[in-house]
């Protein structure tokens, strides 16, 4: 039961909400409300993880050691870039996405779907940078709360980077040597 001071406000929030996403977005549809969600969500994930490491009493070191964020950043990227773009994990993202052709080596290209507000999550998640910001939280607090099978899971991803890395060396040279 709002009174009619509440609605009136209620409304006129509203209103400017949406003048700034017109301004903001010009003749473009850019979903302003969905990545509003989306960072409150991540700000509600890493509470979350941060209250769990807080309850669990793990200790939280001072700076991060150098090897772990090296570890992070190539587990962070191999499985960003599995999860966003992996033909295997397309299933994960039919739901939000749309099928527009092959990208690159196991990889695909996919597009947001613009109806139903499904926009937000499908850039979310074929954009490897943004799903990174995710997976790289997610790794850090596997860090403080399973510091050992995280590590076990981050050097199976990296052996997984560096390998595809020398497969790719490999297309190069041969495709280098026998001029194709």
């Amino acid at each position: 039961m709002s009174t009619g001071a509440d609605g009136r406000l209620r409304r006129r929030v509203r209103g400017a909400l949406r003048r700034t996403e017109q301004d903001y977005s010009g003749a473009r549809d850019r979903p302003l409300g969905g990545y509003l969600a989306a960072m409150a969500g991540f700000g509600a994930y890493t509470a979350a993880w941060a209250t769990v490491v807080r309850l669990r009493g793990r200790p939280v070191p001072d700076r991060p050691e150098p090897w772990d964020v090296v570890l992070t950043s190539v587990a962070t990227f191999r499985l960003s870039r599995l999860l966003s773009k992996a033909s295997v994990t397309s299933p994960l993202r039919a739901p939000f996405t749309r099928y527009v052709g092959p990208r690159g080596p196991a990889e695909l290209h996919e597009e947001a779907q613009s109806e139903g507000g499904k926009d937000t999550v499908g850039e979310l998640v074929t954009c490897p940078f943004c799903v990174s910001v995710w997976v790289a939280s997610t790794l850090t607090a596997g860090q403080l709360l399973w510091p050992r099978a995280t590590r076990t899971t981050m050097g199976a991803l990296a052996a997984l980077a560096g390998s595809d890395a020398l497969q790719l060396a490999y297309t190069a040279l041969v495709d280098k040597t026998t001029g194709d």
